[in-house]
């Protein structure tokens, strides 16, 4: 018979590291949300570096058997899962018919508001990144133009945003980050089309028949079948899984705790079936969450409810401390793919300048924002997080299948990759400072 031996797996690791941090992060996390203002997304994003990158002792490659593709596919399908149930319980947590109550609000912050913010900071990118194509930077520039709604919803909450924040601010900024998720979608695809038929892919056609192509595959493709359709599917999932939920409650045929955590369940129900038809999941999840509680019965039934809240919590912890671990932090300071003065000057201009000249234009159209201070806060307030990197893994999948014929692309990718994170990251370490 062997000896005990120690099984120092990466599973029983991650276990116990896990198990360490949120008992620990458990017993004074008063202080750090009410005192210290400080979210668990930005302390699990330093955790996560400090365990993985710098005591190497949390190892995403070797999780993804060696592989980066592996631990960029991983961060892509945990980033749907995460947004997919944040935006569900987000539309829950919106009143009775708000979208439709505020769909004039909403309309100047998705149309005027996101399109100045996704121009601002592709022209920022545009500008700094050395090598960089106008059309390029549009996609990156579309890859942190949302406002992150897992962020916001950190951020929007507790002590002190009850006491400053008036409540109708907050329910629009909850409403336009689930929102602006879902439409991030035309704002990438319509410059990797150009790019793909008009740049160095094309194959001989003439300017405006790439043109042309690129419009058609952007309409049919990408708003048609992309965001209309999955917007009509998750209308039809959420008010077909309210209804009956209903009639099975009022039968007493489900119980407290299959009621409670019912918006996680349709969030995987709704994540499922649009990744099957490769549409816009995470729009669909956010019109769910909306349609699910159309008629404010289930919100009102869950008010005291604790469940969905601890899900959230939990998924925000394992993501947080995942990025953190997989970051690409060197990149940030070597100099070999961008300058780290300009990533420097970049994470500056848009933070700062990307959504606060067009909020604060647009802020007379938008009765929740009062006054200037409100203005000033609501156009400061634009977390770049999970949302970006989602849209960062889908634009690397598009030029992946062309670096081998075009290596050139492999520099883009790593472009792409580099200014995402990097203002993911700066944007994570300022959180605090919303408050």
């Amino acid at each position: 018979m062997l000896p005990p031996q120690l099984a120092l797996t990466d599973f029983n690791i991650v276990c116990l590291i896990l198990g360490l941090f949120t008992t620990g992060y458990g017993l004074i996390s008063y202080i750090i949300k009410e005192r210290l203002y400080l979210s668990e997304s930005l302390v699990c994003f330093l955790i996560g570096a400090l365990l993985g990158p710098v005591l190497n002792v949390v190892k995403p490659l070797s999780l993804a058997q060696g592989s980066p593709e592996n631990v960029q596919l991983i961060t892509f399908y945990l980033s749907r899962l995460v947004l997919g149930v944040q935006l569900v319980i987000v539309g829950i947590q919106l009143p009775q018919r708000y979208l439709i109550r505020e769909w004039r609000s909403l309309a100047v912050l998705l149309l005027p508001g996101l399109t100045a913010m996704w121009l601002c900071s592709s022209l920022f990118i545009w500008i700094i990144v050395p090598g960089l194509d106008i059309l390029p930077a549009l996609a990156i520039g579309a890859c942190v133009s949302p406002t992150d709604p897992v962020l916001s919803s950190s951020i929007i909450k507790g002590r002190f945003a009850n006491k400053n924040i008036p409540v109708e601010l907050r329910q629009i900024i909850i409403a336009e980050s689930g929102a602006n998720d879902g439409l991030g979608y035309p704002f990438l695809f319509l410059p990797l089309f150009l790019y793909l038929y008009l740049g160095p892919l094309a194959h001989g056609d003439s300017r405006a028949e790439g043109i042309l192509t690129a419009l058609q595959r952007w309409v049919g493709e990408t708003w048609l079948y992309v965001v209309i359709l999955s917007a009509v599917f998750g209308a039809a999932v959420g008010w077909i899984t309210k209804e009956l939920l209903r009639r099975s409650e009022d039968r007493q045929y489900v119980d407290k705790e299959s009621f409670n955590i019912f918006p996680v369940s349709l969030a995987l129900l709704t994540l499922g079936a649009c990744g099957l038809i490769n549409s816009d999941d995470i729009l669909a999840c956010f019109v769910a969450g909306n349609l699910f509680t159309f008629d404010d019965w289930f919100r009102i039934q869950t008010l005291e409810d604790s469940i969905q809240p601890t899900v959230d919590l939990i998924l925000n912890m394992a993501i947080f401390m995942w990025l953190g671990a997989v970051c690409p932090w060197s990149s940030f300071t070597d100099g070999s793919i961008i300058p780290a003065h300009r990533l420097l000057l970049l994470g500056i201009l848009v933070l700062l300048l990307r959504r606060l000249p067009a909020i604060y234009l647009l802020r007379r159209f938008i009765p929740q924002i009062s006054n200037r201070r409100l203005a000033f806060f609501t156009g400061f307030f634009g977390p770049i997080g999970i949302s970006a990197i989602f849209y960062c893994c889908i634009a690397a999948d598009f030029l992946r299948p062309f670096i081998d014929e075009h290596p050139e692309l492999g520099l883009l990718e790593a472009k792409l990759q580099v200014v995402v994170w990097y203002l993911v990251t700066s944007s994570i370490c300022m959180a605090f400072l919303y408050h």
